[in-house]
C-alpha cells in the first residue's frame, strides 16, 4: 500500500500560477479537491509533484498533456489509487461516490463475466425489484449509446470492439450514481458519430450536477467540455485556466506545440501522387465471422470480400462495433471462427495462426490499439522487440538485438529507453516500439489497429509521419477512426456498416462523394465536429 500522512498537507502557491478568471458570486462546494498532490515511487521518481485542482457539481475540469505526464496518476488519486508502494503526500478530499473510466476499458471489465452480469452487479447495490434492476441497466446502456443493449449484454468483453468495451463501462459509472466521475480518454478509439454521442452524454452528466475530471488527448472534445483546463508535462503543472483563455492563448511552449500539431498534416494525400494498379497481394473473398458457436452464435462479419496491393494503404473506416477490428483479427489468424477465404500472395491463409507456418505468421504483422497491453510487463523492451527476429526469421540473438536496437534508434525510440520495462516507457514510445517489434518480422502486410489514437497531438503526428514513411515500402491496411490519417495515408478506403463493407474506392472519391448513407453519415458528423467545437 502507498504511504500517506496522517495528516494532509496543502501546498502554497503552485509554480505556475492560474489565470484570472470570472468566479460566480456564491460558487457550488467542490465535490473533490487535490491539493499539491506529489506520488513518488521506488528510485524516487515523482509521477506527479505539486498538481492542484477542483472539482464542481456541473463543471468540468480537463487534464491535458504528454503521455506519462501524470494525468491517469492524478485522476485516480480521486478514487484513492496510487501505486503499490508509492509515497503520497499532498490533501485528496471527495465528496460522495466517485467512478472511474480507465483509457483502457478492457482493464476494468472481467474477461470472464458478461457485459450484463457487470452491470447487474452494480445495480443491485442500489436494491429494487429484477424488472426494475433490468430497467436501470438497460437505460444505462442506452445513456451510454450502445445499439443493441440485448447482445451487448449476453457478449463477454473480448466479443466487444474497443469502442463498446469503453461504453460498457462509461454505462457502469452512469449506473452507480457517482458524484465525480473520471473520464480518461474516453473518445479514445472512437469513431466520429460515437465520440460526438459521447461526448452528448457527457455533457448531459454534467448537466444532472455531476462533476466530470476529463483525462484527455483530445482537444475538441475538450473545447466542447471544459470548463477548466490543467496543462501537465513531466509530472508538473505548466498551464492552468479557464479552458477557453489556454486553448486560445497559450502559454507554455509545449501547449502550444500541441494545438499546432493538432492542425498539422503528415504530408501531402497520397492522392497527389498518382501510381499504376498494384499486383494484388491480399485477396478477401465472402469472409463471415461470429462469436461463439457457429449456429445460434452473433455474426460479427458478412460475406466481406476485399483486396489489397503490393505497395498500397487501405483504411478500412467505419463505427465502432461495425467490424474493422474483427476483420483484421482474423487476418492476423487471432479470430479463427470465420468461413470464407483468404489468401496472400496467392497462399491460402489458415483461419488460425496455430495453423500458419512461420514465413505465413512473418507476413501480416498486426500492430494493437493498446500497445502497451501487448508487451510482458516484466520484460526489457529491447528483447521483445528483438524476439520477433529470432522466432520469425531464425536470426540469433545477437543479431536479432544489434537489428532491433537499430530499428528502434531508427524510429525514435532510444537505446537507454528500450534497456526499461514497458511501465518506464510513455504511450508514444511504446507504439513505436510494437511498429519496430512488428517490422523486424519483415512483414509484406502491416495491420495496424487504431495505433493513432490515446496519443497527445504532437506524439499522435509523429506516428502518423512514421507511417506515412512505412506506407511507401510496405502494405499498410489501417483500421482508423482518425480520418485524417485515412485522408492523407490511404490508397484506397473501404467503409463499414454492421459487418458489412458498404462502401469502397480510391480515397480521394469516396472523401469528396461518398456514395452511401453510412459513409455520408460517419463523414459528415466528423465534419460537423469540426465545425463545431474549433474556433473561427
Amino acid at each position: 500500500m502507498p504511504e500517506t500522512p496522517e495528516t494532509a498537507t496543502t501546498p502554497e502557491t503552485a509554480e505556475t500560477p492560474e489565470r484570472p478568471g470570472t468566479e460566480p458570486e456564491s460558487p457550488p462546494a467542490p465535490v473533490a479537491r487535490i491539493d499539491g498532490l506529489e506520488v513518488v515511487v521506488a528510485g524516487g521518481r515523482a509521477l506527479v509533484e505539486d498538481v492542484s485542482l477542483t472539482a464542481l457539481p456541473g463543471r468540468c475540469t480537463a487534464l491535458m498533456g504528454p503521455s506519462g505526464s501524470g494525468k491517469s496518476t492524478t485522476g485516480l488519486a480521486l478514487l484513492g489509487e496510487y501505486p503499490h508502494g508509492a509515497r503520497v503526500t499532498g490533501r485528496v478530499a471527495v465528496t460522495g461516490p466517485a467512478a472511474y473510466i480507465p483509457q483502457h476499458p478492457a482493464a476494468a471489465l472481467n474477461p470472464a463475466r458478461r457485459a450484463g452480469a457487470l452491470l447487474g452487479d452494480i445495480v443491485r447495490r442500489a436494491g429494487g425489484g429484477r424488472a426494475e434492476r433490468a430497467e436501470r441497466v438497460h437505460a444505462a446502456l442506452r445513456a451510454a449509446q450502445l445499439p443493441a443493449p440485448r447482445q451487448v449484454l449476453r457478449r463477454y468483453p473480448h466479443q466487444l470492439s474497443g469502442g463498446q468495451q469503453q461504453r460498457v463501462v462509461l454505462a457502469q459509472a452512469l449506473a452507480s450514481g457517482a458524484r465525480v466521475v473520471v473520464a480518461d480518454e474516453p473518445t479514445t478509439g472512437q469513431d466520429a458519430v460515437t465520440r460526438r454521442r459521447v461526448v452528448a452524454e457527457l455533457r448531459a452528466v454534467l448537466d444532472r450536477g455531476v462533476a466530470l475530471v476529463l483525462l484527455s488527448h483530445d482537444i475538441d472534445t475538450v473545447r466542447e467540455l471544459a470548463d477548466d483546463l490543467v496543462v501537465l508535462r513531466h509530472g508538473r503543472m505548466v498551464e492552468a485556466g479557464p479552458a477557453a483563455e489556454v486553448l486560445a492563448d497559450p502559454r507554455d511552449p509545449w501547449t502550444a506545440d500541441m494545438l499546432a500539431a493538432a492542425g498539422r498534416r503528415a504530408r501531402p494525400a497520397r492522392a497527389e501522387n498518382a501510381r499504376r494498379e498494384p499486383d494484388v497481394l491480399l485477396r478477401v473473398d465472402r469472409m463471415t465471422a461470429w462469436h461463439g458457436p457457429r449456429r445460434g452464435g452473433v455474426t460479427v462479419l458478412q460475406e466481406t470480400s476485399l483486396t489489397l496491393g503490393e505497395g498500397e494503404c487501405l483504411a478500412v473506416i467505419g463505427r465502432s462495433g461495425s467490424g474493422k477490428t474483427t476483420l483484421a483479427r482474423c487476418l492476423a489468424g487471432l479470430h479463427p471462427r470465420w468461413s470464407g477465404h483468404a489468401a496472400v500472395g496467392g497462399r491460402v491463409l489458415p483461419r488460425s495462426l496455430r495453423h500458419r507456418g512461420r514465413d505465413q505468421l512473418a507476413a501480416i504483422q498486426y500492430v494493437f490499439q493498446d500497445a502497451r497491453a501487448s508487451f510482458d510487463e516484466y520484460r526489457p523492451v529491447l528483447d521483445q522487440v528483438a524476439r520477433s527476429a529470432v522466432r520469425l526469421r531464425g536470426a540469433t540473438p545477437r543479431e536479432a538485438n544489434a537489428e532491433a536496437a537499430s530499428t528502434l534508434a531508427a524510429l525514435g525510440v532510444a537505446a537507454d529507453t528500450a534497456a526499461r520495462r514497458p511501465a518506464d516507457l510513455s504511450g508514444g514510445e511504446l507504439q513505436r516500439a510494437a511498429l519496430a517489434r512488428a517490422l523486424l518480422a519483415r512483414p509484406r502486410i502491416l495491420l495496424c489497429d487504431e495505433i493513432t489514437s490515446g496519443l497527445d497531438p504532437v506524439t499522435r503526428y509523429e506516428i502518423r509521419a512514421l507511417l506515412a514513411d512505412l506506407a511507401e515500402r510496405t502494405s499498410l491496411l489501417l483500421v482508423t477512426h482518425d480520418l485524417e490519417l485515412a485522408a492523407d495515408l490511404a490508397d484506397r478506403v473501404a467503409v463499414m456498416d454492421e459487418g458489412r463493407i458498404v462502401e469502397q474506392g480510391p480515397a480521394p472519391d469516396v472523401f469528396a462523394a461518398p456514395a452511401r448513407p453510412a459513409t455520408r453519415r460517419l463523414l459528415g458528423d466528423a465534419r460537423l465536429a469540426v465545425r463545431r467545437t474549433r474556433p473561427a
